[in-house]
């Protein structure tokens, strides 16, 4: 049951058949519900492209929120809305089932604060050192913050630098492991203003290492070679036996047993990741 509680005019609270009636971000929103039906591939890509962006976003919650925090001032999205919509439409690649994150389309801030010059990043004994022109003017201040982002596809072990130095100093140093530091690595950099007001755009500051597999692609790989396997394996004995029946469907169980799995692992190596690029 849905409530009115502003009046017959007002807007409706609750649930109404397969409508459900509620209010988000102070805007009156209705949706609906029921059984989904079997998802086609359109659906299917646009989920997967929905849990790559997630997976990609939920390990720089603090990032984003003041990357995008000044652009959803006023509206009705918040941070993580917007940076889930641009990296959903601009930062991904590849086809479905293999959809996977485009390291040097991600954007982990947008703002006015014009970009930084003679951006550099390098490895020393014991870590990351970025540098950057230390300039600063009536609009690029001695004082705005230094914001670094570390992303470490392999491991996940991502880190977050939310005020690791003032644009004055010209440079900072992130310590790293030499494990964590010889695996792929994927930087960023932006600049905030003091007081929170202006943020620049974030550049990405290139890959280091080149590209790794993280163990959830491994595994992926693996299980899509199994079946891949075995799909070899059923055709050869299916295409044999149809062509010995001169390409007529012989009625006996067994084949029929057999052409179910052949049409079964085929549909699944449509959808199924890991497929070698």
């Amino acid at each position: 049951m849905a409530i009115a509680s502003n009046g017959p005019q007002g807007h409706f609270n609750g649930k109404v058949g397969n409508l459900v009636f509620y209010m988000l971000n102070g805007q009156p929103v209705v949706r609906l519900i029921g059984k989904k039906g079997k998802p086609s591939k359109l659906q299917l890509a646009n989920y997967q492209s929905m849990a790559v962006t997630m997976k990609l976003l939920s390990r720089m919650g603090s990032f984003i929120k003041l990357g995008y925090g000044l652009q959803a001032k006023g509206t009705v999205c918040n941070a993580h809305n917007l940076a889930t919509s641009y990296h959903k439409k601009h930062a991904l690649k590849g086809e479905y089932p293999n959809l996977s994150v485009d390291y040097s389309k991600v954007k982990l801030s947008l703002g006015e604060l014009q970009e930084t010059k003679d951006l550099q990043i390098k490895k020393l004994a014991g870590g990351l050192e970025i540098t950057w022109d230390a300039a600063y003017d009536d609009e690029l201040q001695h004082n705005d913050s230094v914001m670094v982002m570390i992303c470490c596809p392999e491991t996940g072990l991502d880190k977050e630098y939310l005020n690791i130095a003032r644009r004055s100093e010209g440079k900072c140093f992130i310590p790293m492991e030499e494990k964590a530091l010889n695996q792929q690595i994927e930087p960023y950099i932006s600049f905030i203003s003091a007081d929170g007001e202006r943020v620049s755009d974030s550049v990405y500051l290139g890959n280091l290492n080149g590209l790794g597999n993280n163990e959830a692609e491994k595994q992926e790989q693996k299980k899509y070679q199994q079946v891949k396997e075995r799909f070899d394996q059923v055709s050869v004995s299916y295409l044999r036996q149809l062509k010995e029946n001169f390409n007529i469907p012989p009625v006996h169980k067994a084949f029929k047993i057999l052409e179910k799995e052949y049409r079964v692992l085929k549909e699944k190596l449509e959808h199924l990741p890991g497929k070698p690029a």
